[in-house]
């Protein structure tokens, strides 16, 4: 059986070049340091070293096994941070992004909540409707609607079957008429916002027979979603967005559902980590917050007729 303390010694003899060097970096003795990388070299049936009096390299084999040995090792760390993290409280900043609305609405109070339950995290929270980079700036993990086209981000559901809403205000409707089919949005004016440098203006929607997308405009357009939202709230137009940001509104009588709930776009949502080793222990215990706080929203939503 492969010793775990045989990898590590590897992998550390491996990076510091010599015996010598890794058993000081360990506090070993040289001698267990030769004898563990012997061991796991008879254990694995191949040379992982070529060694001569005056220097020691990899062998073509070791190359090939160092970077297994790295994640064998990484592994074990990692399991031992997550049972540490376990026994202790969640500390440090937690940093995220958040479109506007769901933001200042929704998650807004949601964290407070967290944070109170949590007082040693500190919270950094970014609120724009532009997709955040995880990549380049420094975030934990960013709240975001709709379907991720990079699959090397790491997504956890947060509302699955979450879809968007065509919704007016009463006020709207006595007005104007309210609309029947997507093809009537033409005659009427569509609140627009801009997500990531573009105008949502090519409204799709999920029918029976297919998939239906109408160009719509308007006289009103804005960077903010919440702005929108408010706009449709005050009477002045058509809004159609996640109907997790309106379900307040519905259940208030704010603002109409116009089509079936079934009819609206999918816009799924998900709390998204650039990778797996960013799922942190205050990461995992937030989506599982989160997750329960959407899930019970929807929840509330009255019937709507088909």
């Amino acid at each position: 059986m492969i010793r775990l303390d045989d990898i590590q010694i590897f992998v550390r003899t491996a990076e510091a070049g010599s015996f010598s060097e890794a058993a000081r970096q360990l506090n070993i003795a040289p001698g267990q340091a030769s004898a563990s990388v012997r061991r796991l070299e008879k254990s694995l049936d191949t040379r992982l070293f070529t060694r001569s009096t005056r220097s020691m390299q990899l062998s073509e084999a070791g190359e090939r096994y160092l970077p297994h040995a790295k994640r064998m090792t990484n592994a074990q760390e990692q399991g031992r941070q997550a049972l540490a993290d376990g026994r202790s409280a969640l500390t440090g900043p937690l940093r995220l992004s958040a479109p506007s609305d769901f933001g200042r609405n929704l998650l807004l109070p949601w964290l407070d909540d967290f944070q109170h339950q949590h007082p040693g995290l500190s919270l950094h929270l970014k609120m724009s409707d532009r997709a955040a980079d995880l990549i380049r700036q420094p975030l934990d993990a960013v709240v975001r609607y709709g379907t991720l086209p990079d699959s090397s981000l790491l997504a956890l559901p947060l509302a699955a079957g979450n879809r968007r809403a065509l919704c007016a205000a009463p006020a709207y409707l006595e007005r104007h008429g309210a609309p029947t089919k997507p093809d009537d949005l033409r005659r009427h004016n569509c609140l627009r916002y801009v997500w990531n440098e573009q105008v949502h203006e090519r409204w799709r929607f999920t029918l029976p027979g297919g998939d239906r997308t109408v160009a719509v405009t308007g006289n009103r357009v804005s960077d903010d979603a919440d702005v929108v939202r408010r706009w449709a709230i005050s009477g002045e137009g058509l809004v159609y967005k996640s109907r997790l940001d309106l379900i307040g509104d519905l259940m208030a009588g704010r603002l109409l559902e116009l089509f079936p709930a079934s009819h609206g776009e999918p816009a799924p949502l998900h709390l998204i980590c650039a990778h797996r080793s960013q799922l942190t222990p205050a990461i995992s215990q937030l989506h599982t917050f989160l997750r329960e706080r959407c899930m019970a929203l929807m929840s509330k939503q009255a019937p709507k007729p088909e």
